[in-house]
């Protein structure tokens, strides 16, 4: 591998959940947001926003919701959201009726696309903040409650919860969590035929990752890969609803 200080970064990475008690000062608050704002862009339709958590009520409320008191502990909060309210608005100064049906900006493909630019805008903001020699953790967990999500940061029609990421001076250093052999996720022109042939080496990932776990909780025995992914799959997963929350909240979506 050839590799640089971007890339040493990236491959670095791994999430952080403790944090020390130290503010993050203004000027890198103000690069990281510039930074997520240079992310690429569907349609340079720059339809996402953030919410920058720092009501500490607000962040208990996070914090109840994804079940992690760490959350409230964050220097840094921050809520990426889908948001074609702002586009709607700029519209409607334009004279364009955006309840009609010829408005599409709310269109399942729309709300794809802007899911996918929030989420881009949130990685640049985390790989920035790791080059800076701060820790991340990216937040899904909040999405347990995506109703109490729009009711505390007052979220209005068009809008869409996507995920939130905490940042601060990291107070610990995990071990670098396994990552699957290569040739188990890149495929060379279609996929695979041979869904065996896939998972060539599944069985030392998963002695690895068993080994990653049993390390990092000696008092808790954590399954091995596989045994995680058959027990996942058949769980309620709190997305699962995603479209149609978003079509209750305000989106017209496409089937």
């Amino acid at each position: 591998m050839v590799t640089n200080s971007t890339i040493e970064t990236l491959l670095n990475r791994r999430s952080i959940r403790a944090f020390k008690d130290e503010a993050i000062d203004d000027d890198t608050r103000a690069t990281l947001e510039t930074v997520a704002q240079h992310a690429a862009s569907s349609q340079y339709l720059n339809d996402w926003s953030a919410i920058r958590i720092s009501d500490p009520a607000i962040k208990a409320k996070f914090a109840e919701f994804g079940h992690q008191p760490y959350i409230a502990q964050a220097p840094l909060l921050y809520l990426f959201i889908i948001d074609e309210q702002r586009n709607a608005r700029i519209a409607e100064r334009r004279g364009v009726d955006t309840h009609a049906d010829s408005w599409n900006l709310t269109s399942s493909y729309r709300f794809t696309q802007a899911q996918n630019d929030a989420v881009l805008a949130l990685h640049a903001m985390e790989t920035a903040a790791y080059s800076l020699g701060l820790g991340c953790v990216i937040l899904g967990s909040v999405l347990n409650d995506i109703p109490g999500l729009i009711e505390v940061c007052h979220l209005p029609e068009y809008t869409y919860p996507v995920l939130a990421i905490a940042i601060g001076k990291p107070d610990q250093e995990p071990a670098l969590k396994p990552r699957m052999p290569r040739a188990m996720q890149f495929f060379e022109n279609t996929y695979p035929s041979d869904a065996d042939a896939a998972l060539e080496g599944l069985e030392a990932f998963d002695a690895t990752v068993h080994e990653y776990y049993d390390l990092r909780n000696t008092d808790r025995p954590v399954d091995a890969f596989s045994d995680q992914i058959a027990k996942v799959g058949v769980q309620s997963v709190a997305g699962k609803e995603l479209l149609p929350k978003a079509a209750a909240q305000g989106f017209r979506l496409e089937r």
